[in-house]
């Protein structure tokens, strides 16, 4: 368009450039529409097609708590700490598998959702996210449901060190997302890594202080078990439950460190062969 002195007129030009930084919001928001997406994809096909849905995310670790508490009832007339078998046991229970559960989901990113990481919206990391994030609101959920259901039906009414609690399950879910990072490379790698992972993590219900918490254990044991981090995860969570419990054994420094080495080598890895992987 030309004004009466013969010049163009801008003011055509100009509004496709007003426009230009409400076009570019879209492309910021993509991660995180990508992630939505992979979420909701999660949690149709995850529980969703199953009977009972979610109430078996609840049911199954219940029910190996209140088998554990049962069969060490018969052992003993009190648990080591408190009063209650089922909270002595559910408090180490469930921070062991949260971090099984968050390590194996967030291994098998890559795979469960390689179809969908052909579409340029998509990139591994949202993969790997998504499955984290909804793994770890689904963990937090069934804890509290369990734990809250153990003090009522039991009726403890011990107060909670919360800020404990909520420390110990951010550490027990980063640990599990640092070590399924590393766990995405190798199971895509070395298939036959995902048997090593069911035989390494098989004995930690035994050696990460669940059926007996790091003071009760002999001398020996304790000297080696030390290094394993879910047993100062689980230390930390029995603090927040037991008043009079203070484990002086935690290091949450070692334990970051366990966080911060996988998941660095396993992003590295990944990055850089992610491609490779997706077309194996």
């Amino acid at each position: 368009m030309t004004d009466l002195s013969g010049n163009s007129s801008t003011d055509s030009v100009s509004l496709p450039r007003a426009a230009t930084p409400g076009g570019r919001s879209p492309l910021r928001l993509r991660p995180v529409r990508s992630i939505l997406a992979l979420i909701l994809r999660e949690m149709t096909t995850r529980f969703g097609r199953k009977p009972g849905g979610y109430v078996w995310a609840v049911l199954q670790p219940l029910f190996i708590i209140v088998v554990l508490a049962f069969a060490w009832s018969l052992l003993m007339r009190t648990p080591s700490l408190g009063t209650s078998f089922i909270l002595y046991k559910g408090t180490g229970l469930l921070i062991l598998r949260a971090f099984k559960e968050t390590g194996s989901v967030v291994g098998k990113g890559l795979s469960y959702s390689k179809a969908l990481l052909f579409y340029p919206g998509v990139t591994w990391m949202d993969a790997l996210l998504a499955r984290f994030m909804l793994n770890a609101l689904l963990m937090i959920a069934v804890m509290t449901i369990i734990l809250t259901g153990i003090m009522i039906y039991e009726d403890i009414g011990t107060p909670i060190d919360w800020p404990k609690v909520i420390l110990a399950v951010f550490l027990t879910l980063a640990l599990g997302f640092g070590v399924g990072v590393l766990n995405c490379f190798m199971f895509e790698r070395v298939p036959v890594y995902q048997n090593v992972w069911r035989i390494l993590t098989a004995p930690l219900m035994i050696i990460s202080g669940v059926i007996i918490h790091y003071e009760a254990m002999p001398e020996i044991a304790q000297k080696y078990l030390w290094y394993n981090p879910i047993l100062h995860l689980t230390g930390i969570m029995r603090d927040g439950f037991y008043p009079l419990y203070r484990p002086e054994y935690i290091s949450v420094p070692y334990v970051i460190i366990w966080i911060l080495v996988p998941m660095f080598l396993g992003l590295l890895l990944v990055r850089k062969h992610h491609k490779d992987l997706l077309n194996r």
